[in-house]
């Protein structure tokens, strides 16, 4: 099932909870693997803030396939290239982040778009997205294949959110609670009020414009308050964290010097 077609499912009432995913940024395919097989909706195979390149994501996509889950790929940057790689890598669902304002979301459809609607580079008979032109008519129904989400993660972007979801092409907004804290000068504080509120403000403008828009959220109290917000998929862990998390907590229980430590940020 793609991840625009479940996110389509959430809009019209089939879907009664929000997808739930996590990120995974180990890099490792094994990893991804695991995360994969836990009952999850989907994986956010991260490239931005990750030790990730075209190889590791490849094996990871491999990895994730045998799975029901929809794997997602957040590009590093708003670019033409590596937009065109990842999706001939077979990504079938990218995430770009800071977009800020309806140009920059719609220079991210035209880079996942072939002519005459964007500029993606043609390569299919090369690339793992068309099974190497074993997919028939791939190049005139690739938009059938590829869904984009942009990420709102600035100040401005909160107030031109109406305008970026707006853009044709734009599958759904996602909505990262840590830049956007960081942009409103209170570093490390995504659950500060003001960031809570204008959180919010980005889910009106998202759904006024008829489009889904879905968050990141580690707290399960915060997770689940933006759930009941309206937020209809949520990042709610990472591979990284849950394993630094977990290993600290051994940690403490079997090694008398070691205190819990409480973490200000994710």
């Amino acid at each position: 099932m793609s991840f625009r077609l479940t996110l389509a499912q959430a809009l019209a009432g089939t879907q009664r909870r929000p997808l739930a995913g996590m990120w995974v940024c180990s890099g490792s395919p094994l990893v991804a693997e695991i995360c994969a097989g836990a009952g999850l909706d989907w994986l956010l195979i991260d490239m931005e803030h990750s030790p990730n390149g075209l190889e590791s994501v490849l094996a990871q996509l491999q990895a994730a396939a045998a799975y029901p889950v929809t794997p997602v790929v957040r590009v590093p940057v708003n670019g033409t290239v590596v937009l065109k790689q990842v999706l001939d890598l077979g990504a079938q669902t990218v995430l770009v982040p800071m977009v800020s304002s309806a140009q920059e979301a719609q220079a991210a459809v035209e880079a996942v778009r072939y002519p005459p609607r964007g500029r993606r580079g043609v390569g299919s008979a090369l690339a793992r997205s068309a099974r190497w032109n074993r997919t028939e008519g791939y190049l005139t129904q690739a938009d059938e294949h590829v869904a984009l989400i942009v990420q709102i993660e600035t100040a401005a972007g909160v107030q031109a959110a109406g305008e970026i979801a707006a853009v044709d092409g734009v599958d759904a907004v996602f909505v990262g609670p840590s830049d956007l804290a960081a942009s409103m000068g209170v570093l490390g504080q995504q659950s500060h009020p003001d960031v809570v509120a204008a959180v919010r403000q980005t889910f009106e403008a998202v759904r006024a414009a008829e489009k889904p828009v879905g968050v990141n959220a580690f707290d399960p109290q915060v997770a689940k308050g933006y759930a009941d917000d309206g937020a209809e998929f949520i990042l709610v862990g990472a591979d990284v964290a849950l394993l630094a998390r977990g290993s600290e907590a051994l940690a403490a229980t079997w090694v008398p010097e070691v205190e819990r430590a409480e973490r200000s940020s994710y």
